[in-house]
């Protein structure tokens, strides 16, 4: 089962020859891509961005092709991601788990093109004609009420109809009194900016003790938010579920687990109402659509996980078209360089707070190499507990 040799006749894709990696650079992060070959001359593409790690994830994908997906069927997907995963003795992680996903996606690009079919076509076709999205990223800039409100204005005028920020600058733990209402200050400067029909949602980025938590859980409750997202760090994941009693909104997370066997925990101990997978962290389509299986048995809503390119938001699209339980998605794309579109030709684009269904084959996305070359990767680290990181300053 875990050997790439078969004397099973190969699919419409015919076998992967070669696997190759290219990264971007851009004032957010540095993107990361796989590219795989087959010997019937069509290409598959995959996001392989980690946050800080994008040349470990470059190297670790040319690795694993070499090791497990050179002669194999792009059709044999569960035989694939098991004979990386298994094969490679990843056992979960941050890295691995980024590769595995961006591979799994070229995977379904394949299969994609070689039937003249959409991606979501092959990952449980569709249950809704358009997604729903909502822009983060839009709060850059000073923590200033008044800042934080017309930025949110004229993110809204965009046609967006969800808004998700962090309004807890470089707290970590703990905040003092006068932090927790600066920080409260801004989530009323919002709200009451963009008025009551906008979701917010508050990014908490898994970083509070149990105290802290309760304290916002209580402050936030004024400004009728969506979700609470990662209110604590998840070594505290059995402390989740009491946060959740005390909440009268939605507890969210779960972009820090990397496929079902990290998540088995969350869904044991009933940590949140909404999981967050992230299709280029937690297995790509392969292992989202079981994790949104589970999550729907446990009567949680998906809502995906995206700081990536807009290559992860076209990905994530196709993934969510096919989730019963799908609730929305994020997208950066807003913040990013107008050149990042043109490196990826094809990208779904974001239209009054929706991406409409794809119709080209795979993914409808190639990688134009002329463009990588002009914007290497910058090795960009943005430190979340830094005073100012939130202004994403692009020097």
């Amino acid at each position: 089962m875990l050997t790439v040799n078969t004397t099973r006749p190969a699919g419409p894709a015919g076998r992967i020859t070669r696997v190759e990696t290219l990264a971007l650079g851009t004032a957010w992060r540095d993107f990361g891509y796989v590219r795989l070959h087959t010997d019937e001359g069509l290409t598959g593409i995959g996001e392989i961005t980690h946050p800080y790690r994008v040349a470990e994830t470059c190297a670790l994908a040319e690795a694993m092709g070499a090791r497990h997906l050179v002669g194999a069927d792009p059709f044999d997907v569960e035989e694939i991601w098991l004979r990386m995963y298994q094969g490679d003795f990843l056992r979960g992680g941050d890295v691995g788990g980024v590769v595995v996903s961006g591979i799994d996606q070229a995977l379904y690009d394949l299969m994609g093109k070689a039937l003249g079919l959409p991606a979501y076509r092959l990952t449980g076709g569709a249950v809704r004609d358009r997604v729903r999205v909502y822009a983060n990223g839009w709060y850059t800039g000073d923590r200033d009420p008044e800042v934080f409100a017309a930025r949110a204005r004229e993110t809204v005028a965009k046609g967006y109809t969800a808004l998700k920020f962090d309004p807890f600058g470089a707290g970590l733990t703990h905040l003092e009194k006068s932090e927790l209402r600066r920080s409260l200050d801004l989530v009323a400067a919002v709200r009451e900016a963009v008025g009551p029909d906008i979701d917010l949602f508050i990014e908490g980025h898994a970083r509070f003790g149990t105290g802290t938590a309760r304290q916002l859980v209580h402050g936030l409750a004024p400004y009728d938010i969506g979700w609470f997202e990662e209110p604590m760090p998840w070594t505290h994941i059995e402390r989740y579920a009491e946060l959740r009693a005390l909440a009268p909104f939605p507890i969210s997370g779960g972009e820090h687990f990397h496929n079902r066997y990290e998540y088995k925990q969350l869904f044991a101990t009933g940590a949140v109402d909404i999981v967050q997978p992230d299709l280029s962290m937690a297995g790509g389509f392969t292992e989202v659509r079981k994790i949104a299986a589970q999550a729907d048995a446990h009567g949680m809503t998906v809502a995906p996980h995206n700081s990536n390119s807009p290559l992860c938001t076209t990905v994530s699209v196709h993934a969510a078209l096919g989730i019963p339980n799908f609730q929305i998605l994020e997208t950066f794309d807003g913040l990013l360089e107008p050149y990042v579109f043109d490196a990826l030709k094809g990208v779904l684009p974001v239209t009054d707070g929706h991406v409409d269904l794809p119709t080209a084959p795979g993914l409808g996305v190639e990688l134009v190499d002329e463009v990588f070359a002009e914007h290497p990767p910058t090795h960009r680290f943005w430190n979340m507990f830094a005073e100012g990181w939130e202004k994403r300053n692009r020097t």
